[in-house]
C-alpha cells in the first residue's frame, strides 16, 4: 500500500516519529542548504493518481465477496467485548439486534475485515473509521455557526480513503432496505453520496491548501443555496432541525440530566443508562474513584490550550455518572461530567469516553500516538471543519487497577442528527450529498486530493462501481445480522432490549 509522503503535502506525514515512511530516529538530520526537498508537481501528482487507475481500474470498486476464511462476525464481536464493561455488554447486543441497520452501525470491526480484502488504489489519509450516515450531523463551531460534519471519531487512524467512501456508501444502502425503498431508489441514493464525493475532490485538487482546510457546510448557507431542491415539508424539517440542534447546550442537559436535592443539582439515575458513581460503587470506592477522578481531570486540563484552560478552571466539579451511549461504543466506559460555574445555572458538562484502539489497526498498522485518547482528538482535529474547544485527552485508572485512555468533549454543544428514520427517497438523496462532500473535504485534507481526484477521474464509473458494491455488502450484512440473531437464540450470547 503506497503512503502519501511530503510530497504531497499530506500531514499523515508529520505523525510523531514518521516522515515518508520513515523512523525520524534514524534519519541523518543534515540537509544540504542548498538543497530544497523533492516537492512534486500537480501534474506529477496527478499522473500518480492515472498510474493508480490504470493498476486498479475504478470497476473494482464494485467486488466484495466472503473469502472462504472469512472470520466469523458474531466471534469478532465477542473478541470486542472482552475488554468492555460485562453488564453492558447484552444492552450493546440488544441495540444491535433491533434491524440490520442498528446491526450495521455497531459492526464496524466485522466491515474493517471485509473492507482489508478489497481493492485500493494505495493513496491514504485521516479516516473516520465509522463513516456510517448516522456519524454526521450538525453542530455549533466557536464561532456560534452551525456546520454540517463527521462526528465519530473512535475509530480514526490514517488508511486507504477507498475504506470510509464505502462505509459510508453501503449504510445508504442499507438504511434504504431498512425504510423499503426500491431497488432504483437505493441506487439513486447511493450514487449521489459517491458522484458528489468524487466531484468534491476534483474541485479540492484545483484548490488552494487554505481553501480547502477553510472549507466547510454552514447549514445556514447550505439551506439558502441548495433549499430549492427540497419540498416545502424538507426544508421545514431541516430547519426545524437546525433550530432543535441549536438548543442543545449544556443549560438543556441541565434540565433533562439532572434534578435538585436539598438546593443542589444531581444527575438523575435512569439506570442501566445512566447512573451516578455513588449509584455503582460502595460509599468509600466511590469517593476514591471522585479523588482520582480529580488527578485524572488536571491531566485532561493540560492537553487544552491555554485559554480553554483558563475557561476550565472557572469550573468546579460536581459530580460524575457512567452513561451509555450509541451503538458500537455501548460496553466502552463512558461518563458524563457535571461542572458549574459562577452559580447553579452555569453548568457545563462534559462527556469523558474510553478510546480502545482503532477496528483498522489491525489492517492499516497501529497509531503512532501512545494514547488512543490522543489518537481520537488528533483525528478528529484533521478531519473536522472545526472542533469542540474542550476537546482534549487523558489517561485514567479505575477502581480495577487498570489505566485506560479516554478522550474528553462537550457533552452537548448544538450538537444534532439527521432523522433518518422520516426521510424520503429524495431527501436521503440530498443528504447523502452532504455527507459525501464532507468526507471529501476530510480526505483533501490529509490526503493527496491531486492524485485521488485524478484517480477518480471525470465518468461516473467510480460511483457506479461502488453503489453495487453497497447493495452487495448490504446482503452480507443482512446474513450476519441473522447469525447474532441465532447466537442469541441458542444462547451463545446474552441481550438485553428495549434500553
Amino acid at each position: 500500500m503506497q503512503e502519501n509522503g511530503n510530497e504531497h503535502g499530506s500531514p499523515l506525514a508529520d505523525e510523531p516519529g514518521i516522515v515518508a515512511g520513515r523512523n525520524t530516529a534514524t534519519m541523518t538530520t543534515t540537509v544540504s542548504r542548498n538543497r530544497q526537498p523533492d516537492v512534486l508537481t500537480p501534474d506529477q501528482r496527478a499522473a500518480r493518481g492515472k498510474e493508480a487507475r490504470r493498476r486498479v481500474p475504478l470497476e473494482s470498486h464494485s467486488e466484495y465477496a466472503p473469502r472462504p476464511d472469512r472470520l466469523d462476525p458474531v466471534a469478532l464481536l465477542e473478541g470486542q467485548a472482552v475488554t468492555r464493561v460485562p453488564d453492558l455488554v447484552p444492552v450493546r447486543y440488544g441495540r444491535m439486534l433491533v434491524s440490520p441497520f442498528t446491526f450495521y452501525r455497531g459492526a464496524a470491526l466485522v466491515m474493517a475485515a471485509d473492507l482489508a480484502t478489497t481493492p485500493v488504489s494505495g493513496f491514504r489519509a485521516q479516516l473516520c473509521g465509522d463513516a456510517h450516515l448516522s456519524n454526521f450531523g450538525v453542530f455549533a463551531t466557536p464561532e456560534r455557526r452551525m456546520i454540517f460534519d463527521v462526528n465519530d471519531f473512535d475509530e480514526t487512524l490514517p488508511g486507504p480513503w477507498e475504506w470510509d467512501v464505502k462505509r459510508l456508501v453501503a449504510s445508504l444502502a442499507v438504511a434504504g432496505r431498512d425504510k423499503g425503498y426500491t431497488r432504483k431508489e437505493r441506487r439513486r441514493v447511493c450514487i449521489a453520496g459517491a458522484a458528489t464525493y468524487r466531484n468534491a475532490m476534483r474541485g479540492f485538487a484545483g484548490s488552494t491548501n487554505m481553501d480547502v482546510f477553510y472549507a466547510s457546510i454552514d447549514v445556514a448557507n447550505w439551506v439558502r443555496e441548495w433549499g430549492d431542491t427540497l419540498t416545502t415539508k424538507q426544508r421545514k424539517r431541516t430547519e426545524a432541525q437546525v433550530d432543535k440542534a441549536r438548543t442543545h447546550d449544556s443549560m438543556q442537559a441541565l434540565g433533562k440530566l439532572t434534578e435538585l436535592v436539598d438546593g443542589h443539582r444531581r444527575i438523575i439515575s435512569d439506570p442501566p443508562v445512566l447512573v451516578p458513581i455513588e449509584a455503582l460503587f460502595p460509599e468509600q470506592p466511590a469517593l476514591d474513584l471522585y479523588t482520582a477522578l480529580r488527578e485524572v481531570f488536571q491531566g485532561y486540563r493540560r492537553s487544552l490550550q491555554p485559554d480553554r484552560r483558563a475557561l476550565l478552571d472557572q469550573f468546579h466539579l460536581v459530580q460524575v455518572a457512567r452513561k451509555v451511549v450509541g451503538v458500537g461504543s455501548v460496553g466502552t466506559r463512558s461518563w458524563i461530567i457535571l461542572l458549574l460555574g459562577r452559580d447553579e445555572g452555569d453548568p457545563l458538562f462534559l462527556q469523558a469516553k474510553e478510546a480502545q484502539p482503532s477496528v483498522l489497526e489491525a489492517y492499516v498498522g497501529t497509531s503512532a500516538y501512545g494514547n488512543q485518547g490522543r489518537r481520537v482528538v488528533a483525528g478528529q482535529q484533521l478531519m473536522q471543519a472545526a472542533s469542540d474547544i474542550f476537546l482534549g485527552a487523558t489517561q485514567a485508572g479505575g477502581i480495577d487497577g487498570q489505566q485506560r485512555d479516554f478522550y474528553l468533549r462537550q457533552l452537548r454543544d448544538g450538537k444534532g442528527s439527521a432523522d433518518v428514520e422520516r426521510m424520503v427517497p429524495t431527501g436521503m438523496e440530498a443528504y447523502a450529498g452532504m455527507c459525501g462532500w464532507t468526507l471529501a473535504r476530510a480526505h483533501a485534507c490529509t490526503g493527496d486530493r491531486v492524485a485521488i481526484a485524478s484517480y477518480l477521474g471525470r465518468t461516473d464509473r467510480f460511483e457506479t462501481a461502488v453503489a453495487e458494491f453497497a447493495e452487495t455488502y448490504a446482503d452480507q450484512n443482512e446474513s450476519d445480522f441473522h447469525e447474532l440473531e441465532s447466537a442469541e437464540r441458542t444462547g451463545r450470547i446474552t441481550t438485553v432490549r428495549g434500553v
